[in-house]
């Protein structure tokens, strides 16, 4: 069984959320996280102690509870890959981000939910090149004010439009790319779209999460969404 330490969130999740039931093939719990507001981890985790002890003893609950490896809702948690694995008795996931050091020697773009805070810090605590191309979701659009305002609503076309769009302007500005992946957990729901709108496979935490699954021995079925090809 997977754990998923996940944001304290109201927006609503569509299936390929990592936040969904139906989002996986295989037993999932998930476990909120008291006080882990998507702007609180995407804007200041870096240096907040005390979230990261929220982060390690609600991991460890559900190790209590009988899960095999953790993951998060929220790609921004990468920065404390290092701190959380380090802590915790079973294998840690934290972002999307761990694929770019697997998929190398490829040249692999990242779409975000917002480009001004993924950092440095971020693609070094995964192992990965700093200098990867990043796109954001535009600031101030709909799907940016509903998952960093954690708004109740969420209007799924304008979501996949931004997301379209952000794989647009990635690969006007960098058109030798030759994999995409996707930081943000609520953006899986659009990878479909993405992929064919772009031609390349587009990698996020639920293949992720999905395939060290697999590795692990952890789960017999696929994810409900097709594997990046």
């Amino acid at each position: 069984m997977l754990g998923i330490l996940m944001l304290q969130t109201r927006f609503p999740r569509p299936p390929g959320d990592v936040g969904h039931p139906v989002s996986f093939g295989f037993p999932v719990r998930h476990l909120v996280v008291d006080g882990a507001s998507p702007a609180r981890v995407v804007r200041g985790a870096a240096g907040d102690a005390e979230l990261l002890g929220r982060f390690i003893a609600a991991g460890r609950a559900l190790v209590e509870e009988g899960v095999v490896a953790l993951g998060t809702s929220c790609g921004f948690l990468a920065r404390w890959q290092r701190e959380l694995q380090a802590a915790l008795p079973v294998p840690v996931w934290t972002s999307a981000l761990l694929e770019l050091p697997r998929l190398a020697p490829l040249r692999c773009g990242v779409i975000t939910i917002e480009a001004a805070s993924l950092t440095r810090a971020h693609f070094e605590a995964v192992g990965a090149d700093p200098a990867t191309p990043v796109e954001g979701i535009t600031p101030g659009s709909a799907l940016h004010r509903t998952l960093l305002q954690d708004l109740p609503e969420l209007d799924e076309a304008d979501a996949r439009a931004q997301v379209l769009a952000a794989g647009t302007r990635l690969l006007r500005r960098e058109p030798g790319l030759q994999a995409l992946v996707l930081e943000c957990t609520n953006l899986p729901p659009y990878a479909g779209a993405l992929r064919a709108a772009t031609g390349l496979p587009v990698h996020d935490v639920v293949t992720m999460l999905d395939a060290r699954m697999q590795e692990l021995g952890g789960a017999s079925a696929r994810s409900v969404r097709s594997p990046p090809t």
